[in-house]
């Protein structure tokens, strides 16, 4: 373990890495790791309080700095002509530095007043500390929102759509765009908001019926900027596209590659193909071929539809449609591996021996053909014993082999151990006028697993390669949890009258014991959840911090360039280092590497939680007709107003707001994450089993309102006392009685 660094060496470190500056890049810096975080916390806090630097969110910086990007407001010009600007937020403790605006050619002409997000320059030696270059100017961009719009006597109002959200805005009788009652809108921010009353709108998109079935994952498309139209030049340039050429390709159409994917799949962008090991020193071991689309031949650096394909990061995919990353031309046609026909790939041969481990990997730019497009569930009917037609043939020389090398593959994970967390995937099936039909979770078949392990091999063999070639390109990052969350775990798990191992380096067979521990007892949702919301998020960087999740060392996409950004960077990169072409990594890419890491690690986000919410509104729409129903579930949050609950049925979140539980003042206890009555003594916890009716389902917010009717089996009786002058009931002896129960905690862990 590295000794704590001083003082003056963190301040140091802060200076020289603005944008790596909270508490975990201090940590990595200095090989700082367990218990020893903790003296690293308390130094942190030392600064602080000293004044040395400032706190915000999870990151420092010292408050006699600005930030490398900040919001600046322009002042009036000087005699000089030269502009100044000042920082919207100061906290050091001496006068604001002094800020030149430098502009560039394309820059918009600014006045003084203007408020503008500019890159900054620290410099000595002259009569002012940084210079400002542009990024945008604030405001040019208007803040777009979705709502539903509702006519008045004055013009309008626009609803909000947002589950939780009660804001409203006022849209005057010329900003309507002649928006009719109850249609769904898109509306940017009109002018100033005012001192009093509701902030100004005005209409700019007409979307139509709310309720219509297609409008759902339309609402969080716009809601979350997600770039759904291709720009006139994007499409050209993809219309543009001639299929690839045998220059400079290995030809491998004679091997017999298959493409496995979702029965419902809109693209093929990975092709597999295995087969014994012929060298006799490899006894029982077998090659793996994993073929991926040459996207990189197609999308150049710097051209239109490079450039559209970083904005948008990656694909995102909702029951009724996909906003793809790159045009249809691509992503189902040239850069799709159909059946049959012959397409351009970058395929890696891996050869692995008898247990699984990977023995070597090599990269062929080549041309192949895939024999057949199958479905999960087809080749698991085929290895079941029964293969369709069109799978006869194929059982010996493809199907067999590629189930014996997975078998192969399970031997490595089950000595790798990477985390096994057990929470089910819903599947939503629309009809054909887009109405949801029902709701199922995905069954997880050896199929699904064959290639989930095949691609996994493929994207640490990837990174592998390029770290031995020394190249650029971006790593799949999932660090090791936050130590405050184990904590919070484990104290979730004692609650449970379970263990999770401390004193050590924790890893993913820690967790695994833990899982294991809870499997088919009343406990088990509650420690996957819990398990999950201790995960810290994976993102992409242009640096190795490894994949805690997967229990590997090093992890990059490479398997889908169609729909991934990262894998795009990854190919190129490849060609690069093996000098496959002209289309690898440009000089831009290398400078940008960072910069584009953080781009679609947000755009990944943004994708997430749109299909979250799609999925959510779905679900609302589906339940909407059974308001009144009854529903078995388990508590899967809580929070001070009320705990959330996972239907059984359906795999639906509905809230449970304190309000309806009765005439009480329920104590949150953040700690153990529980709602206590403080006169009934009622406790709400994660993992709780109870029986809910529906109160409401919101299609357009996705809201789901339950109503408590039994917990573990006991009938629920709300009181219904008059309130007492602190608000419902007890307030002092629910806050007692919580304290009561840490410090039961507490003597717990002790023993």
């Amino acid at each position: 373990m590295s000794a704590i660094p001083s003082k003056n060496e963190i301040l140091q470190w802060i200076s020289d890495h603005p944008h790596a500056n909270s508490k975990r890049d201090i940590a990595k810096a200095f090989g700082i790791k367990g218990a020893a975080r903790i003296d690293l916390k308390r130094v942190l806090k030392e600064l602080e309080d000293e004044g040395h630097l400032r706190r915000a969110k999870k990151t420092y910086s010292d408050p006699d700095q600005l930030p490398p990007v900040s919001i600046l407001t322009v002042l009036a010009a000087d005699n000089a002509g030269d502009q100044f600007c000042r920082p919207m937020e100061w906290h050091g403790s001496g006068e604001a530095p002094r800020i030149l605006f430098v502009p560039r050619e394309a820059d918009p002409a600014l006045g003084e007043g203007d408020r503008i997000l500019a890159r900054l320059q620290k410099v000595s030696g002259a009569d002012h500390h940084y210079l400002a270059r542009l990024i945008r100017r604030i405001g040019t961009n208007p803040r777009k929102f979705i709502g539903i719009f509702r006519e008045t006597s004055e013009g309008g109002r626009i609803l909000p759509v947002s589950k939780g959200s009660d804001k409203e805005w006022r849209v005057a009788s010329d900003a309507t765009l002649s928006a009719k009652d109850g249609e769904l809108v898109e509306a940017e921010l009109a002018g100033p908001k005012a001192r009093m009353g509701l902030p100004r709108a005005r209409v700019i998109t007409r979307l139509g019926d709310p309720s219509a079935p297609k409008a759902v994952s339309l609402i969080a498309i716009h809601e979350h900027g997600l770039r759904d139209h291709f720009p006139d030049e994007v499409v050209a340039e993809a219309d543009q596209a001639k299929p690839a050429t045998k220059a400079g390709r290995e030809d491998l159409t004679d091997l017999p590659f298959v493409t496995i994917d979702p029965s419902d799949a809109r693209d093929h962008d990975d092709a597999c193909y295995a087969h014994p090991d012929p060298d006799p020193k490899n006894k029982g071991g077998h090659v793996i071929w994993v073929a991926i689309a040459d996207v990189a031949y197609y999308v150049r650096a710097g051209s239109a539809l490079d450039r559209e394909a970083k904005k948008r990061g990656n694909s995102a995919y909702f029951p009724d449609r996909v906003v793809p990353m790159l045009p249809d031309r691509l992503s189902g046609d040239l850069c799709s591996l159909h059946e049959g026909v012959v397409r351009p790939s970058l395929a890696l041969r891996m050869v692995i021996d008898a247990q699984g481990e990977k023995l070597g990997q090599s990269l062929h730019r080549a041309l192949i053909r895939s024999v057949a497009s199958l479905s999960y569930e087809e080749a698991q009917a085929a290895q079941d014993g029964a293969p369709s037609p069109r799978c006869v043939p194929l059982m010996t020389p493809v199907i067999a082999p590629l189930f014996a090398a997975y078998d192969a593959l399970k031997m490595a994970r089950a000595r790798r151990q990477p985390l096994d967390l057990d929470l089910p995937e819903r599947r939503i099936i629309l009809s054909d006028a887009g109405t949801v039909d029902s709701v199922a979770f995905r069954d997880r078949l050896d199929a699904h697993r064959l290639i989930e392990e095949f691609m996994i091999l493929a994207n640490v063999a990837a990174a592998e390669i390029l770290i031995a070639k020394k190249s650029p390109l971006l790593f799949r990052v999932h660090e090791e949890p936050d130590p405050e969350k184990l904590d919070a775990l484990r104290d979730t798990a004692a609650s449970a009258g379970l263990v999770l191992a401390k004193g050590q380096v924790l890893m993913t067979r820690h967790l695994n014991a833990l899982l294991a521990q809870a499997e088919g007892t009343d406990h088990d949702e509650l420690i996957n959840i819990s398990t999950l919301r201790s995960m810290q998020q994976a993102y992409y960087h242009p640096e190795n911090f490894g994949h805690f999740g997967l229990a590997l060392k090093a992890y990059a996409h490479f398997t889908s360039p169609i729909r991934r950004y990262a894998d795009l960077i990854v190919h190129r990169a490849l060609i690069s280092s093996y000098r496959l072409g002209k289309d690898g990594l440009a000089p831009e890419d290398i400078e940008t590497l960072e910069a584009t890491a953080k781009q679609i690690s947000e755009a990944e986000r943004r994708a997430m939680v749109a299909e979250r919410d799609t999925t959510d509104r779905y679900l609302a729409a589906y339940l909407k007709d059974r308001v009144g129903a009854e529903f078995t579930g388990r508590i899967s949050g809580v929070a001070r107003f009320g705990a959330f609950v996972k239907l059984d049925e359906t795999g639906a979140d509905g809230l449970l707001p304190v309000r309806s539980l009765g005439r009480e003042f329920f104590h949150f206890d953040a700690d153990t994450q529980t709602l206590m009555g403080a006169d009934t003594g009622l406790t709400l916890g994660i993992g709780d089993r109870v029986l809910v009716r529906l109160t409401e389902a919101l299609p357009v917010t996705g809201g789901i309102g339950l109503e408590l009717i039994e917990i573990h089996g006991t009938q629920h009786r709300p009181n219904t006392g008059k309130r007492g002058k602190r608000g419902f009931g007890g307030r002092k002896s629910g806050q007692a009685e919580a304290k009561k129960r840490k410090l039961r905690k507490l003597k717990k862990h002790r023993a």
